[in-house]
């Protein structure tokens, strides 16, 4: 693709000629990946059977819409939220599809133009595309009305289908930098969380249109998006449907143009990733040298061990994938439930303790994230005072998260509900628990060490399943069990009418959540010192 002389440039072959070659080789892909294992085999057969089946299902919900009122509102809502998937799908989804990298390419002589033909060609084959089609299909049945836009529905179904295959291809090719470093792996670590939050939002929004009168909640929606591509296209055949044929073609061309740019935007991803050198060395060497120099918020950080630990707990949960996703899942699912069920009218306040549960659990298992490489910390700890200082350094690093934010998630909670008499006594009680559950975090770290595989998406190595449940839901047990002095006095001042005194559950909450940190720092210290070659063992089992 890089050659520029006549010669090489008549050697490079067409896309008619190239087509082939690649839907082939996308076969040959598909093929050879389940020759792997009978394992991969089996889940690969499985999910296609549950994904046909379930494109089935909703071709048929379509077609029986045909003739009701807000068909045209579903369908192109419906092939809207599909184009958002494909948009999406490369960036947490970067190894689904090899063809996804065009630099696997980089050396073969091809012409820019009959590249993005064949892959887009290539692109039909498989289960997402079939998927999409049965929507689209469904979607066009459903609003068309009389020859004329079934007539039409020929032209907008397949115009649809390329731009959805468009949009994920001039994504992928667009962040293929992206996509192929570790930030890539982030991202696709982060899938399941985005799925969690999706579903939420779902449910969330099924909600609202239950309450709200159905879909005619949706047409407001829906008149922006008919003019949107893909969903434009759906929208023609809808407009042919009601005589509006000017509008039609309109709606028409915008997916013709949306294509258009986007096979446009492709090839110009194409030629920048075939002819620009990766200078992603020398930017890592950059940030490299400027994270040696120790500016920025890691100079507020204290001297010695502590900030140095502290330091490292903190990268660890900015660049390490698999503690970057349970971080992130914490602070997303620790604010979507109290805020939810406000949103909902049927929360409390109580709720915004959730949240510090939720990352409180971050402070068990603090030496499975170190994996093998805990042998470098073991070095580091020669007595119960090292370990002591280990230990609370690690807590402290996440308390710099955690204390803020339960105070955030406190105070949007108590903001939603106008109840902010209660807020000073809902922090107190989220304190005492943070306490606990760092207190019984650091017990369980050195008691119940396990491994966490970084080459798999499993959390828990094979056979260390027992002792990570152990570990969570002991601890969050005993957790629960050391606040119970704080909560207790929290109903016996709403029961006995002391009402004017709950905000003394603020002050003691506080005091009371670091004594509970305090004394378990002071149990696991003599544990971790005593333990270490079993805690080496242990993490690094996977």
């Amino acid at each position: 693709m890089t050659a520029t002389s006549p010669k090489a440039s008549a050697a490079s072959p067409s896309a008619s000629a190239l087509t082939p070659v690649f839907v082939r080789l996308k076969l040959s892909l598909l093929r050879n990946g389940l020759r792997q294992s009978g394992g991969r085999r089996a889940a690969y057969i499985t999910s296609a059977v549950l994904v046909l089946l379930f494109a089935a299902l909703q071709l048929l919900g379509l077609i029986l819409l045909h003739g009701t009122e807000h068909a045209a509102t579903l369908a192109v809502l419906v092939v809207a939220l599909m184009a958002v998937g494909w948009t999406v799908m490369p960036l947490f989804f970067p190894s689904g599809d090899e063809t996804l990298d065009p630099t696997r390419l980089v050396m073969l002589p091809l012409r820019p133009q009959p590249l993005v033909g064949a892959l887009l060609v290539a692109s039909l084959v498989g289960i997402g595309p079939l998927f999409t089609l049965c929507l689209i299909v469904g979607s066009a049945i459903a609003v068309a009305q009389g020859t004329g836009a079934a007539l039409a529905a020929v032209v907008a179904v397949p115009l649809a289908l390329l731009v959805c295959l468009a949009l994920a291809r001039a994504v992928a090719a667009a962040n293929t930098r992206l996509l192929t470093s570790r930030k890539g792996r982030d991202l696709a670590v982060l899938s399941g969380l985005v799925i969690a939050v999706g579903i939420q939002f779902v449910n969330f929004g099924a909600q609202r249109l239950g309450s709200s009168g159905g879909l005619s909640a949706l047409d407001p929606a829906a008149n922006v998006v008919r003019w949107l591509p893909p969903a434009s296209a759906i929208g023609a055949v809808a407009s042919v449907g009601e005589g509006a044929y000017g509008r039609a073609a309109v709606q028409l061309l915008l997916s013709a143009g949306a294509l258009g740019l986007l096979l446009y935007a492709w090839q110009r991803s194409l030629v920048k990733l075939m002819t620009t050198p990766d200078g992603s060395t020398l930017a890592a060497s950059d940030a490299s040298r400027k994270e040696s120099t120790g500016k920025g918020l890691a100079a507020l950080l204290p001297e010695g061990r502590t900030g140095t630990v502290m330091l490292r707990t903190l990268r660890y949960a900015w660049r390490d994938p698999k503690t970057k996703a349970a971080w992130i899942t914490s602070l997303a699912i620790g604010l979507i439930v109290p805020v939810f069920n406000a949103l909902q009218g049927n929360g409390t306040v109580y709720f915004a303790c959730f949240a510090t549960g939720m990352l409180g659990v971050q402070m068990y298992n603090q030496f499975g994230q170190d994996t093998s490489a805990f042998w470098m910390v073991l070095q580091t700890i020669s007595s119960t005072r090292d370990a002591y200082l280990e230990l609370r350094a690690r807590a402290l690093a996440l308390l710099l998260v955690t204390l803020p934010y339960t105070l955030l998630v406190a105070a949007v909670t108590a903001g939603m509900l106008g109840d902010w008499a209660k807020l000073p006594e809902v922090i107190g009680l989220a304190l005492s628990l943070l306490g606990a559950m760092l207190a019984t975090g650091s017990v369980a770290s050195a008691t119940l060490a396990y491994s966490i595989p970084q080459d798999s998406r499993k959390n828990v190595a094979p056979g260390q399943g027992g002792i990570a449940a152990l570990s969570i839901f002991g601890g969050m047990v005993s957790g629960a069990v050391l606040c119970a002095p704080m909560i207790a006095l929290a109903i016996w001042l709403h029961v006995s009418g002391h009402h004017g005194g709950l905000w003394l559950l603020l002050p003691l909450g506080a005091v009371y959540g670091a004594l509970l940190c305090w004394a378990g720092l002071k149990v696991a210290a003599p544990r971790t010192a005593a333990r270490l070659p079993e805690i080496l063992t242990a993490v690094s089992s996977g």
